[in-house]
């Protein structure tokens, strides 16, 4: 059996302990039925990845190979593939309930694949699929924020979409990144994003938010200074708890709430009095659940890959951290852990 590279942990450590991440062996996947085998080129590096790593046991004597982000090519396909042939460039997320992309060669299920950029490099195209589905399930499926008409190349465009407010609460980390251009690209609505630091003010300005407020402060005040009283959509992606109080106070009654983030409690009650409604995003639930609608996830990377050839939205990575090794990816899950990062972290390549 041919062995393979990979990146693997056996007990849930800190990752200031080398023993977090270990480069590691593996016998090479067989690819069958829908799966198609993926010689990984890069990988990215999502709060998931620790979030899991810290919390999800290995099996007995085995090691887990964790990673939800890759670019690679294909380089073998299961009998029932339809939509890939071997040699194909790709991008995906993958299915936390399988083994990960931090491998040479991972197995994934066709479906939840996309035709990678063919103007992005591996590493470039690895920043994007799970910020990417996550950012466009939230606006389209949950939300439904109103896609304009010059995007959606229809009549059955609402004719509201250009008179709609959202706010993007963590707006300058990953799935903010590509959520904020999405906004820009697909629909009219006014984009106000949030950010402390000097160079994510500057990032999100850059991606095309309309307006950047600090959510160090009350956020119904930082709004206040807009001139927007109250938003359509709020988007939270972090701290959903913190800020909860103020997301009531700056959204609209009947407006909508969705948030990606893991709050201990959340209590709806608050929501009723402005009838509200509060929508969860979680990109996995397609390939944990096997929906029937799985595929979607491939259409809407599809969508996207031809969004970025065309020039209208531009790949989030913010730091390259070098080859694929445990100690680089140790590195990374320092600084998500930290928040020391905007955009995306990515890696390409393996060591000799």
């Amino acid at each position: 059996m041919q062995t393979i590279k990979a990146i693997g942990y056996q007990n849930n450590l800190p990752i200031d302990n080398e023993q977090s991440l270990q480069d590691i062996t593996l016998d090479k996947p067989i690819a069958s039925g829908r799966d198609i085998l993926v010689e990984v080129k890069a990988i990215s590096v999502n709060p998931v990845d620790y979030k899991i790593r810290e919390g999800r046991p290995a099996a007995e004597g085995e090691y887990a190979v964790i990673g939800w982000d890759a670019a690679g090519t294909v380089t073998a396909v299961g009998e029932d593939v339809s939509l890939f042939s071997v040699g194909d460039n790709v991008y995906y997320a993958g299915d936390l309930t399988r083994s990960g992309s931090n491998a040479e060669y991972q197995l994934v299920d066709e479906r939840i694949v996309g035709h990678m950029p063919a103007s992005l490099s591996f590493a470039e195209a690895a920043a994007l699929p799970l910020t990417t589905i996550t950012a466009w399930e939230m606006l389209f499926d949950r939300l439904q924020v109103p896609v304009s008409d010059s995007a959606a190349n229809d009549s059955d465009s609402s004719e509201d979409a250009n008179n709609v407010s959202v706010l993007v609460i963590g707006a300058a980390g990953g799935v903010g990144s590509i959520l904020t251009q999405l906004l820009k690209t697909r629909t009219s609505a006014t984009i106000i994003g949030t950010a402390s630091r000097d160079e994510s003010v500057q990032w999100l300005k850059d991606l095309g938010a309309d307006h950047v407020i600090n959510h160090r402060n009350p956020l119904s005040d930082e709004l206040q200074k807009t001139g927007i009283a109250e938003v359509d959509y709020v988007v939270s992606l972090n701290n959903t708890e913190d800020h909860y109080e103020e997301i009531i106070k700056c959204l609209k009654p009947q407006g909508k709430l969705g948030l990606i983030d893991d709050p201990k409690s959340l209590d709806a009650n608050p929501l009723k009095t402005k009838s509200l409604s509060l929508h969860w995003e979680f990109m996995f639930a397609r390939s944990m659940f096997n929906t029937p609608d799985m595929i979607e996830q491939h259409h809407l990377l599809n969508a996207v890959a031809k969004l970025i050839d065309a020039g209208e939205i531009k790949t989030t990575v913010a730091h390259n951290l070098g080859a694929i090794t445990a100690e680089h990816l140790r590195s990374a899950h320092q600084m998500l852990e930290k928040q020391q990062a905007h955009g995306k972290i990515v890696l390409e390549g393996w060591s000799a």
